[in-house]
Protein backbone atom coordinates (compact mmCIF):
# COMPACT_ATOMS: atom_id res chain seq x y z
CA UNK A 1 0.00 0.00 0.00
CA UNK A 2 3.39 2.19 0.67
CA UNK A 3 3.86 1.88 -3.30
CA UNK A 4 3.41 4.92 -5.51
CA UNK A 5 1.30 4.43 -9.01
CA UNK A 6 4.45 4.42 -10.62
CA UNK A 7 6.20 1.85 -8.34
CA UNK A 8 2.97 -0.53 -8.78
CA UNK A 9 2.96 -0.80 -12.37
CA UNK A 10 6.64 -1.23 -12.76
CA UNK A 11 6.36 -4.29 -10.50
CA UNK A 12 4.14 -5.87 -12.58
CA UNK A 13 6.01 -4.95 -16.00
CA UNK A 14 9.07 -6.34 -13.98
CA UNK A 15 6.76 -9.97 -13.02
CA UNK A 16 5.34 -10.11 -16.43
CA UNK A 17 8.95 -10.08 -17.63
CA UNK A 18 9.66 -13.09 -15.56
CA UNK A 19 6.30 -14.79 -15.00
CA UNK A 20 6.34 -18.41 -17.17
CA UNK A 21 3.64 -18.63 -19.58
CA UNK A 22 0.74 -20.18 -18.27
CA UNK A 23 0.98 -18.41 -14.67
CA UNK A 24 -1.74 -16.28 -14.29
CA UNK A 25 0.47 -12.99 -12.89
CA UNK A 26 -2.67 -10.77 -10.51
CA UNK A 27 -2.06 -7.19 -9.61
CA UNK A 28 -3.31 -5.27 -6.87
CA UNK A 29 -5.02 -2.19 -8.26
CA UNK A 30 -7.77 -1.23 -5.65
CA UNK A 31 -7.92 2.56 -4.79
CA UNK A 32 -10.17 4.72 -2.78
CA UNK A 33 -12.44 6.00 -5.59
CA UNK A 34 -13.75 4.18 -8.24
CA UNK A 35 -13.07 6.13 -10.96
CA UNK A 36 -9.21 5.71 -9.86
CA UNK A 37 -9.43 2.21 -9.87
CA UNK A 38 -11.42 1.88 -13.16
CA UNK A 39 -7.87 3.66 -13.96
CA UNK A 40 -5.05 2.03 -12.29
CA UNK A 41 -6.90 -1.19 -13.60
CA UNK A 42 -6.39 -0.50 -16.94
CA UNK A 43 -2.52 0.49 -16.41
CA UNK A 44 -2.65 -2.73 -15.01
CA UNK A 45 -3.60 -4.56 -17.93
CA UNK A 46 -1.57 -2.34 -20.20
CA UNK A 47 1.69 -3.62 -18.01
CA UNK A 48 1.05 -7.55 -18.75
CA UNK A 49 -2.19 -8.30 -15.21
CA UNK A 50 -4.22 -11.27 -16.78
CA UNK A 51 -6.11 -10.02 -13.47
CA UNK A 52 -6.71 -7.16 -11.21
CA UNK A 53 -7.40 -7.58 -7.58
CA UNK A 54 -9.31 -4.87 -5.97
CA UNK A 55 -9.24 -4.46 -2.04
CA UNK A 56 -12.81 -2.90 -0.34
CA UNK A 57 -12.76 1.08 -0.19
CA UNK A 58 -12.59 1.85 3.62
CA UNK A 59 -11.47 5.82 4.22
CA UNK A 60 -15.51 6.21 4.51
CA UNK A 61 -16.04 3.09 6.25
CA UNK A 62 -19.28 3.90 7.28
CA UNK A 63 -20.67 4.56 3.64
CA UNK A 64 -18.96 1.45 2.67
CA UNK A 65 -22.75 -0.85 2.89
CA UNK A 66 -23.00 -3.76 0.89
CA UNK A 67 -24.70 -1.90 -1.68
CA UNK A 68 -21.94 0.81 -2.25
CA UNK A 69 -19.56 -2.04 -1.85
CA UNK A 70 -21.20 -4.18 -4.82
CA UNK A 71 -21.79 -1.13 -7.11
CA UNK A 72 -17.90 0.09 -6.71
CA UNK A 73 -17.23 -3.64 -8.19
CA UNK A 74 -19.39 -3.68 -10.86
CA UNK A 75 -18.39 -0.48 -12.26
CA UNK A 76 -15.19 -1.36 -11.98
CA UNK A 77 -15.98 -4.72 -13.92
CA UNK A 78 -17.75 -2.82 -16.56
CA UNK A 79 -14.67 -0.53 -17.30
CA UNK A 80 -11.69 -2.63 -17.29
CA UNK A 81 -10.11 -5.16 -20.36
CA UNK A 82 -9.38 -7.69 -17.59
CA UNK A 83 -11.16 -10.12 -14.79
CA UNK A 84 -11.75 -8.84 -11.15
CA UNK A 85 -11.32 -10.42 -7.99
CA UNK A 86 -12.82 -9.02 -4.91
CA UNK A 87 -10.80 -8.38 -2.10
CA UNK A 88 -12.19 -8.47 1.59
CA UNK A 89 -9.51 -7.75 4.30
CA UNK A 90 -11.54 -6.35 7.61
CA UNK A 91 -8.12 -6.59 9.97
CA UNK A 92 -6.85 -3.99 7.61
CA UNK A 93 -10.12 -1.99 6.15
CA UNK A 94 -12.11 -2.48 9.01
CA UNK A 95 -15.17 -3.23 6.42
CA UNK A 96 -15.89 -6.48 6.32
CA UNK A 97 -17.83 -7.28 3.06
CA UNK A 98 -20.86 -9.73 3.50
CA UNK A 99 -21.05 -12.76 1.56
CA UNK A 100 -24.31 -11.41 -0.25
CA UNK A 101 -21.68 -9.00 -2.24
CA UNK A 102 -19.61 -11.59 -3.19
CA UNK A 103 -22.82 -13.83 -3.97
CA UNK A 104 -24.13 -10.83 -6.57
CA UNK A 105 -21.11 -9.95 -7.52
CA UNK A 106 -20.35 -13.52 -8.96
CA UNK A 107 -23.38 -12.93 -11.57
CA UNK A 108 -20.69 -10.53 -13.56
CA UNK A 109 -19.13 -12.39 -16.18
CA UNK A 110 -15.98 -10.21 -16.05
CA UNK A 111 -15.48 -10.64 -11.95
CA UNK A 112 -13.87 -14.19 -11.58
CA UNK A 113 -13.31 -14.83 -7.83
CA UNK A 114 -12.72 -13.63 -4.47
CA UNK A 115 -9.79 -13.34 -1.80
CA UNK A 116 -11.08 -13.39 1.67
CA UNK A 117 -8.87 -12.54 4.62
CA UNK A 118 -11.61 -12.39 7.29
CA UNK A 119 -10.44 -15.99 8.39
CA UNK A 120 -14.17 -16.86 8.16
CA UNK A 121 -14.79 -20.07 7.12
CA UNK A 122 -18.56 -19.92 7.38
CA UNK A 123 -18.64 -17.18 5.19
CA UNK A 124 -16.06 -18.92 2.59
CA UNK A 125 -18.26 -21.50 2.53
CA UNK A 126 -21.52 -19.82 1.79
CA UNK A 127 -19.55 -17.99 -0.89
CA UNK A 128 -18.94 -21.15 -2.69
CA UNK A 129 -22.38 -22.63 -2.22
CA UNK A 130 -23.97 -19.87 -3.71
CA UNK A 131 -21.44 -19.08 -6.31
CA UNK A 132 -21.14 -20.51 -10.01
CA UNK A 133 -18.60 -22.99 -10.62
CA UNK A 134 -15.91 -21.22 -12.11
CA UNK A 135 -15.69 -18.48 -9.82
CA UNK A 136 -12.51 -18.62 -7.93
CA UNK A 137 -12.66 -18.65 -3.67
CA UNK A 138 -9.43 -18.22 -2.35
CA UNK A 139 -8.37 -17.67 1.57
CA UNK A 140 -6.22 -14.66 2.45
CA UNK A 141 -5.28 -16.63 5.67
CA UNK A 142 -2.33 -19.40 6.05
CA UNK A 143 -3.96 -20.05 9.16
CA UNK A 144 -7.78 -20.97 8.69
CA UNK A 145 -5.78 -22.59 5.04
CA UNK A 146 -7.39 -26.15 5.52
CA UNK A 147 -10.86 -25.09 6.80
CA UNK A 148 -11.03 -23.30 3.97
CA UNK A 149 -10.34 -25.98 1.66
CA UNK A 150 -12.82 -28.06 3.45
CA UNK A 151 -15.71 -25.96 2.38
CA UNK A 152 -14.16 -25.58 -0.88
CA UNK A 153 -12.20 -23.11 -1.46
CA UNK A 154 -9.63 -23.36 -4.29
CA UNK A 155 -6.93 -22.04 -2.93
CA UNK A 156 -5.27 -19.38 -0.67
CA UNK A 157 -2.97 -16.11 -1.46
CA UNK A 158 -1.59 -15.15 1.86
CA UNK A 159 1.34 -13.49 3.44
CA UNK A 160 2.22 -16.43 5.09
CA UNK A 161 3.23 -18.26 1.83
CA UNK A 162 6.45 -15.60 1.36
CA UNK A 163 8.03 -17.63 4.32
CA UNK A 164 6.11 -20.92 3.83
CA UNK A 165 4.81 -21.49 0.07
CA UNK A 166 5.75 -24.91 0.17
CA UNK A 167 4.35 -26.13 3.29
CA UNK A 168 0.84 -24.75 1.83
CA UNK A 169 0.83 -26.29 -1.04
CA UNK A 170 1.99 -29.52 0.42
CA UNK A 171 -1.33 -28.85 2.37
CA UNK A 172 -3.48 -28.36 -0.22
CA UNK A 173 -1.61 -31.50 -1.60
CA UNK A 174 -2.47 -34.11 1.13
CA UNK A 175 -5.83 -32.64 1.59
CA UNK A 176 -6.97 -33.40 -1.95
CA UNK A 177 -5.13 -36.80 -1.61
CA UNK A 178 -7.37 -37.33 1.43
CA UNK A 179 -4.98 -37.67 3.89
CA UNK A 180 -6.28 -35.11 6.23
CA UNK A 181 -4.41 -36.06 9.13
CA UNK A 182 -1.24 -35.31 7.44
CA UNK A 183 -2.92 -31.84 6.55
CA UNK A 184 -4.18 -30.98 9.85
CA UNK A 185 -1.15 -31.36 11.13
CA UNK A 186 1.02 -29.54 8.81
CA UNK A 187 -1.92 -26.74 9.80
CA UNK A 188 -1.42 -27.14 12.85
CA UNK A 189 2.80 -26.35 12.74
CA UNK A 190 2.18 -23.14 10.55
CA UNK A 191 -0.81 -21.98 13.15
CA UNK A 192 2.23 -20.30 15.38
CA UNK A 193 4.00 -18.67 12.18
CA UNK A 194 1.06 -17.13 10.75
CA UNK A 195 0.01 -16.23 14.36
CA UNK A 196 3.06 -14.09 15.55
CA UNK A 197 4.21 -13.06 11.55
CA UNK A 198 0.89 -11.79 9.87
CA UNK A 199 -1.61 -10.96 13.20
CA UNK A 200 1.12 -9.56 15.58
CA UNK A 201 4.26 -8.07 13.55
CA UNK A 202 2.91 -7.47 10.48
CA UNK A 203 5.38 -6.55 7.71
CA UNK A 204 8.31 -6.23 9.73
CA UNK A 205 8.49 -9.02 11.01
CA UNK A 206 7.62 -10.94 7.77
CA UNK A 207 10.61 -8.89 6.06
CA UNK A 208 12.68 -10.30 9.13
CA UNK A 209 11.79 -13.90 8.17
CA UNK A 210 12.51 -13.57 4.73
CA UNK A 211 16.27 -12.48 5.55
CA UNK A 212 16.62 -15.56 8.02
CA UNK A 213 15.95 -17.66 5.51
CA UNK A 214 18.23 -16.09 3.08
CA UNK A 215 15.86 -14.01 1.02
CA UNK A 216 15.66 -10.65 0.46
CA UNK A 217 13.14 -8.64 3.42
CA UNK A 218 15.08 -5.07 2.99
CA UNK A 219 13.86 -2.24 5.40
CA UNK A 220 9.98 -1.12 5.86
CA UNK A 221 8.77 2.27 4.62
CA UNK A 222 7.74 5.12 6.96
CA UNK A 223 5.26 5.34 9.29
CA UNK A 224 5.98 1.25 9.77
CA UNK A 225 8.76 0.77 12.47
CA UNK A 226 11.28 -1.73 12.18
CA UNK A 227 11.49 -4.78 13.89
CA UNK A 228 12.08 -4.44 17.51
CA UNK A 229 15.50 -6.33 18.03
CA UNK A 230 13.68 -8.03 20.89
CA UNK A 231 11.79 -9.68 18.53
CA UNK A 232 14.25 -11.30 16.33
CA UNK A 233 14.77 -13.75 18.55
CA UNK A 234 11.10 -14.61 18.70
CA UNK A 235 11.24 -14.93 14.72
CA UNK A 236 13.79 -17.08 14.49
CA UNK A 237 12.33 -19.54 17.35
CA UNK A 238 8.84 -20.08 15.73
CA UNK A 239 10.49 -20.49 11.95
CA UNK A 240 12.56 -23.07 13.46
CA UNK A 241 10.56 -24.68 15.47
CA UNK A 242 7.71 -24.93 11.89
CA UNK A 243 10.66 -25.94 10.28
CA UNK A 244 11.24 -23.43 7.70
CA UNK A 245 15.15 -22.06 8.30
CA UNK A 246 17.70 -23.70 5.66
Amino acid sequence: MYLSIAERVAAIEAARAVTPAGRLLIAGSGMEGTAETIALTRQMAAAGADIAIVVSPCYYKAAMTSAALERHYLMVADAVPIPVMLYNVPGFTGVDMGAEVAIRCAAHANICGIKDSSANVQKIGQIVEETRADFSVLTGSGGAFLGALAVGAAGTVAALANVAAAPLAEMQRLFLAGKLDAAAQLQRRLIPVNMLLTARLGIAGLKAALALQGLYGGPVRAPLLPLPEVEHANVRAVLQKAGLLP
